[in-house]
């Protein structure tokens, strides 16, 4: 893990360098890692060029907007890697399950991500997008890990309760995501996230694929004055 860390952190800096920027996106099961995984990425990464976006429910003053608005607001600047906990695929996952939109809404909210997505793999970011896959006796195992431990115990709440009982219909809805919204240009990755260190490792290898492609991230030489500079010491 720690060769694919230090991978990246080439690549932050590549980006950095050159003025680019990349969204990844995770979604997935309640309990599939995705905060373990926001961790190890943070951890390595320059936290300066680095923005982590949980996304809930749109406070107030958001739900008097249009629905993306909150998401364009949160499009990395240049040079940054912005990650986002969950994302703008809720309008078609848990906005569709728990009906806290209607169908013809949740419906065209597809079409508009992909138009979302498409602007902004033609303005020159990169996106990547994980879906962290796990079993319903996985989840359970998790659930029971955080409940016996006393220090992780408030991780775990009735909505994660809820959202459990309504296993199929949240797996249909997945799957209408994974069909309807992975053009090529923003495919989705599926990740098995069943084994966590087999899970991050896969996750960052995907990460490092999808935003590391063609870009050059050996150091540059150093500017003639500063380089005369030292050479005469």
């Amino acid at each position: 893990m720690t060769d694919r860390q230090h991978r990246l952190v080439l690549v932050q800096r590549a980006y950095t360098r050159q003025g680019r920027s990349a969204v990844v996106v995770l979604e997935g099961w309640d309990a599939a890692g995705k905060g373990g995984l926001i961790r190890r990425i943070a951890w390595a990464t320059d936290p300066r060029a680095l923005r982590v976006w949980s996304i809930g429910a749109p406070a107030d003053g958001e739900r008097r907007e249009h629905w993306m608005q909150r998401f364009w607001q949160r499009v990395p600047r240049s040079g940054e890697i912005a990650v986002f906990d969950r994302s703008w695929y809720g309008r078609v996952l848990v906005e569709r399950v728990e009906q806290l939109t209607e169908e013809a809404a949740w419906r065209r909210g597809y079409a508009e991500i992909n138009q979302f997505e498409q602007t902004l793999t033609d303005e020159g970011v990169r996106l990547v997008k994980l879906f962290l896959d796990i079993s319903m006796e996985t989840q359970f195992e998790r659930f029971r890990a955080r409940f016996d431990d006393p220090t992780k115990r408030w991780k775990l709440t009735e909505e994660d309760l809820r959202n459990r009982a309504r296993w199929e219909e949240y797996e249909k809805a997945h799957k209408d995501m994974l069909k309807h919204c992975s053009p090529p240009a923003a495919p989705w990755v599926t990740i098995d996230a069943n084994h966590k260190r087999t899970a991050r490792i896969a996750a960052f290898d995907a990460i490092i694929e999808a935003i590391g492609r063609d870009v050059d991230v050996e150091p540059p030489e150093a500017l003639p004055l500063i380089k005369a500079f030292f050479d005469g010491r």
